[in-house]
């Protein structure tokens, strides 16, 4: 139970007359047990695997689904909606897909999502020479057509589901009512740098744009002004402080978090931005300070450390960490 003794943003909706809901992954430790105050528990068991037919937990329950895990766990979200959809009590509802990792195969993912990109190009993705700190048990990603139409297949079959989602909140009169927030953990890369994977696509891990960066969408019509884009930086560490500032709950008092909110981003297209923002960010052994111009990554005990440029080199190709100019 990795997060025993802390008290997340689901402890402090529950103890303000929230109903809270999971549907996809926990992979946060012990996935038989419901934690941290989760009344729905529907998570699959081992936190990823096969796209077909995968071992779920619902309720308390261990059960053998029989079909594609992204349209399961988009049905139990579904269902959850329309379940709380009239109670007079507020909502929240987790939806972690395991799209779109590995495994990327065609047997793991339906043919009508991944025979749409039969003829893609997939210029996005260029398969460069292979990074000299490339993990190896990716390496039969790189220059694979098989690979990138299974992890473009798997993008467009939850995007598919995200879309059902949100058109169910529409019908059933919630939208206005509801904050709808499509966020990752994690960044990719499908050949970028020569690898494939996120921060462990590579030894020494990586902290590459492509690793750390994430999309970050935030719905709520007639609070939120829609079709804006925002240039402010922020980190997952603020993502806590964000939604309980948004809901007018307090913070837990007896946790010293790292980040802050940044609501008035989202409800005002004009707020003023934090340009001078410093992101720390752990994985492991290495370190990572970044603003909107530099990045520098330090890794214990002993490196190899990078400094990039992020405006003059923002595809992170000009390591100046041993550059006397910059020293």
């Amino acid at each position: 139970r990795f997060l025993e003794g802390q008290k997340a943003y689901t402890d402090v909706l529950a103890e303000n007359g929230y109903t809270c809901g999971i549907s996809g992954k926990w992979h946060l430790g012990d996935s038989q047990r419901p934690q941290n105050s989760f009344h729905h528990w529907y998570v699959h068991q081992k936190g990823g695997g096969s796209y077909m037919d995968p071992p779920m937990v619902k309720n308390g329950q261990l059960i053998q689904e029989q079909g594609y895990v992204t349209n399961l766990i988009t049905d139990d979200a579904v269902d959850f909606l329309e379940t709380h959809a009239a109670d007079t009590s507020p909502f929240y509802l987790s939806v972690h897909y395991t799209a779109p990792h590995s495994p990327w195969s065609r047997d793991n993912h339906p043919a009508e999502y991944f025979d749409m990109y039969a003829d893609c190009p997939f210029e996005s993705c260029p398969q460069e020479q292979r990074h000299p700190w490339a993990f190896t048990l990716t390496d039969n990603c790189l220059n694979n057509r098989e690979m990138l139409q299974g992890y473009f297949a798997a993008v467009t079959a939850m995007d598919r589901g995200v879309g059902r989602i949100l058109d169910r909140i529409d019908q059933l009169g919630l939208a206005r009512d509801t904050l709808v927030i499509f966020v990752s953990d994690n960044g990719f890369s499908c050949g970028h740098h020569g690898f494939w994977g996120k921060g462990n696509g590579t030894r020494p891990v990586n902290m590459y744009e492509n690793s750390i960066k994430v999309p970050a969408i935030f719905r709520h019509p007639g609070v939120i002004p829609a079709g804006t884009v925002q240039e402010g930086m922020v980190s997952a560490y603020d993502f806590l402080p964000t939604l309980l500032d948004y809901l007018g709950l307090p913070l837990p008092e007896e946790q010293s978090l790292p980040g802050r909110t940044f609501t008035p981003l989202l409800e005002d297209p004009h707020a003023q931005t934090r340009d001078d923002i410093v992101i720390f960010d752990e994985y492991g052994y290495t370190r990572m300070i970044r603003t909107h111009e530099w990045k520098y990554i330090h890794r214990y005990p002993d490196g190899p450390h990078e400094l990039y440029d992020l405006f003059s080199d923002p595809d992170e190709r000009r390591n100046l960490a041993e550059d006397a100019e910059h020293q």
